[in-house]
């Protein structure tokens, strides 16, 4: 496949030009790739152009995910989750329906809030339907058709999307395509945060949102896929209007960088090459001996849970450690983990790790000490808490930081989270109690924004 980003600025680097624009280091090696570094000049395109290298990058792009159009950015999912909510409010409007409420996982990431607040949106949370369900951790949020139907029934003013994560931090995926048809139903637009999903479209078959009937996805390419970080996609169904694709350079330019890297445009482009030369045979072939390192793992005790195909999770707890206490337990043996928590273990893994990377990381699970050490249960999310305020009231406040020992019966001005995985225990506009503190304490957090006044 052709790589049209790559191979302009080739011929720009062969051509020895004097370079009397930005960027400020010339093409003069200081870290090794500024040569490769530039920025809008005659002939490169331009991220928010529909025309141009990166737009024909971005047609072949939408080649191969075979939607109705697969859009770069080079400024993560984050970039591209604030886009997808205000083209959905756009298309809504233009349907008729003039809500400003959308309904959503309570484990949507910052970025979610932050795009609530820019766009002036109202959030209604999807709530746990028995004690069976209830999550023990901030990033799983048991969703179902049902759910998502009950939550249409009862919603005060009629929403105009709902907002899903999918998979998960830990890897869990709800039911997409029934939940797409609840949706399609009611007539109201189902948006994924897919942003640990970009290589599901290569499954066979495929179980990336949009091939399974979401309006919009955000994409983080660079998670799963040979991408640099920041490399991103919006994904727009077949169902996306016309003239909603065409605001939606606008949209992403809205909440973007002028400045977009060419790095990260250039990994994108190459990634189309990639993904062409037998990526989806490459995948099925490293997701197989994926299982066998699980069943290898398990053989030593440690069961990964059910997950997407790129994941090996571990709830630590039920062999008598922390997430954080086998994290460390790995990187003396140089293996770095994705996530650890109080009780959880998250390792990422795509096909370029390699076999000896597999085998370091089985041996290092099979070396880890046997412990009759009890780990006391998760402090469970005591959601929701009490709404003081609007998320963009709260965000647009006077705001100052304090510990959350301090911060109970405090409105939350910026959200709470963790980092990774980023996903709020106290979103903008809700009042801080006791149990969130305590949550705050298991997770690692130790400052809070809060309102003044």
């Amino acid at each position: 496949m052709k790589t049209p980003v790559i191979d302009f600025i080739n011929k720009y680097i062969e051509s020895d030009i004097a370079r009397f624009h930005m960027p400020g280091h010339k093409g003069h090696v200081f870290t090794g790739f500024e040569s490769f570094d530039i920025t809008e000049i005659e002939g490169s395109g331009s991220l928010y152009s529909r025309e141009g290298a990166i737009a024909e990058s971005e047609a072949n792009a939408t080649s191969l995910f075979g939607f109705g159009r697969t859009i770069f950015s080079a400024e993560g999912s984050s970039q591209c989750a604030k886009a997808m909510l205000y083209l959905a409010r756009q298309a809504a409007l233009k349907s008729g329906n003039p809500g400003r409420t959308v309904i959503a996982g309570r484990n949507a990431h910052k970025s979610f809030i932050q795009g609530c607040a820019l766009n002036g949106l109202d959030v209604s949370w999807l709530e746990v339907n028995s004690e069976k369900d209830e999550p023990a951790s901030i990033c799983s949020c048991v969703v179902t058709p049902e759910s998502i139907d009950a939550a249409l029934d009862s919603s005060d003013e009629k929403p105009f999307a709902v907002y899903l994560t999918a998979p998960d931090y830990h890897g869990y995926s709800p039911d997409i395509a029934e939940i797409a048809k609840v949706c399609r139903k009611r007539g109201i637009l189902l948006l994924v945060d897919n942003a640990h999903g970009a290589y599901l479209r290569f499954l066979t078959p495929s179980r990336h949102p949009v091939g399974l009937g979401a309006f919009m996805s955000c994409d983080s390419a660079h998670k799963t896929l040979p991408v640099l970080t920041g490399g991103a996609y919006l994904q727009l169904s077949k169902d996306v209007p016309e003239d909603i694709y065409l605001q939606a350079k606008i949209a992403l330019a809205l909440f973007g960088s002028t400045s977009p890297s060419y790095l990260i445009l250039q990994s994108l482009d190459l990634c189309n090459n990639y993904l062409a030369e037998g990526y989806g045979e490459k995948l099925a072939k490293f997701v197989k001996k994926l299982e066998i390192l699980g069943d290898e793992l398990n053989s030593y005790g440690w069961r990964p849970e059910p997950s997407d195909p790129l994941k090996l999770i571990f709830d630590t707890s039920s062999r008598g450690y922390t997430g954080r206490e086998i994290a460390a337990l790995l990187r003396r043996r140089k293996i770095e983990c994705e996530f650890a928590d109080y009780q959880t273990l998250v390792l990422m893994v795509t096909p370029e790790n390699t076999d000896e990377d597999m085998k370091r990381l089985a041996k290092a699970f099979k070396e880890i000490p046997v412990t009759d050490k009890k780990i006391p249960p998760l402090p469970k999310p005591n959601h929701p808490l009490r709404k003081a305020m609007s998320i963009r009231e709260a965000v647009m406040s006077p705001n100052e930081t304090v510990m959350i020992d301090k911060s109970v019966g405090r409105i939350c001005a910026s959200p709470a989270v963790s980092c990774p995985p980023e996903i709020p225990i106290a979103v903008s506009g809700e009042e801080i109690d006791e149990d969130a503190v305590r949550l705050m304490k298991a997770y690692g957090i130790k400052t809070v924004q809060v309102v003044i006044g």
